[in-house]
C-alpha cells in the first residue's frame, strides 16, 4: 500500500535513488503461490541485483509492506544498508508476545475483523471464501469500513484518495492472490519470531526504525512498543494523535525519510 510519493528536494538532497515494486500478485507482478516472508526477502535480493543497487542498499515498508521488512531483517541483513518500518501490521501469533499483551490488543479489533484474522491463522484455505461469503461481515479493511480509521485518518482519506485516484489499480489480477494471500501470509505460522532477531548492525552501520501512531486503529501501539523493548536496537518513533495514513502528510513523511541519515542536511 502507498501512500506518498517521494519527496522530490529530499530525494535530490540525500541522493537518494528509490525504488517500488509490485509485490507477487499485485500489479503486473506474477502471483506467487508459495509466497512465504522467506521467499518475498529473497525476490527483493534478486531484484537489487537486477538492477545493480550495489551490495547494500535500504528497505521501508509500510502496513503490510512493514511484515517484508521483517523477513529482509531475517533472511537477508547482510544486504542491508538499513531498514524503516511504518505502522508494521503485527501478527498476533508471534510467540514473543506476552500472551495477555496480545490477546488485549486483538480483542481491540473490530469483531468482524477478530473473525477473519483467526481463519487466516487457523484455517488459511479458508480465507478467501470467508472474505467473499455474504452470511458474516468480511475484512473492515477490504470493505473500507470507517470504524477502522483513526481521527487523524478519517481527516486524511480525502487526501489519500487524491494522491491515488491517478495510479493504476493494484488488483488487476484478482483479490485472492493480493490481499486475501496477504492475510494467509501475514497472520499465518511464521518460520520465525521477529522478536528473535539478532541486531544486524552490531557496530552501528546502519540503523533501522519503527514508527507507528499512538491512535492507529488498526495496528495496536502497544504491541509496537513491546517490541521496541524487546529490540532495543530499533529506533522506535510513536506520533502522538497519529493513526495509520499518517505517512501521508508530507512533512511527516520527511521526518521519516530523513531518519536513517541524520549527517546529511
Amino acid at each position: 500500500m502507498s501512500l506518498t510519493d517521494p519527496i522530490p528536494h529530499v530525494v535530490e538532497e540525500l541522493q537518494l535513488y528509490v525504488v517500488s515494486f509490485d509485490r507477487p500478485g499485485y500489479g503486473e507482478s506474477d502471483p506467487d503461490l508459495k509466497r512465504t516472508p522467506k521467499s518475498i526477502a529473497l525476490d527483493i535480493e534478486e531484484l537489487a541485483d537486477h538492477l545493480g543497487l550495489g551490495s547494500k542498499f535500504y528497505v521501508m515498508g509500510f502496513s503490510m509492506g512493514g511484515q517484508v521488512v521483517w523477513g529482509c531483517l531475517k533472511y537477508i541483513p547482510h544486504r542491508l544498508a538499513g531498514a524503516t518500518l511504518i505502522a508494521p501490521v503485527v501478527n498476533y501469533w508471534w510467540p514473543g508476545f506476552p500472551a495477555n499483551l496480545s490477546a488485549e490488543a486483538y480483542n481491540r479489533q473490530i469483531p468482524q475483523d477478530q473473525w477473519v484474522l483467526r481463519v487466516a491463522h487457523h484455517i488459511p484455505w479458508l480465507t478467501y471464501w470467508w472474505n467473499t461469503q455474504k452470511l458474516f461481515p468480511a475484512s473492515s479493511i477490504i470493505a473500507r469500513k470507517p470504524e477502522i480509521l483513526s481521527r487523524q485518518d478519517l481527516e486524511l482519506v480525502s487526501l489519500v484518495a487524491e494522491k491515488s485516484k491517478d495510479r493504476p489499480q493494484a488488483t488487476p489480477q484478482g483479490e485472492f492472490e493480493s490481499l486475501h494471500r496477504d492475510y494467509i501470509v501475514g497472520f499465518g505460522k511464521w518460520e520465525f519470531d521477529p522478536m528473535e532477531l539478532e541486531n544486524p548492525f552490531p557496530n552501528n552501520e546502519g540503523s533501522i526504525h519503527l514508527w507507528q501512531g499512538d491512535e492507529d486503529v488498526l495496528v495496536p501501539a502497544s504491541l509496537q512498543r513491546y517490541i521496541a523493548q524487546r529490540l532495543p536496537w530499533i529506533n522506535y518513533h510513536e506520533l502522538p494523535g497519529a493513526g495509520h495514513l499518517f505517512p501521508s502528510i508530507p512533512q511527516n513523511f520527511e521526518q521519516i525519510l530523513r531518519a536513517p541519515f541524520p549527517g546529511k542536511e
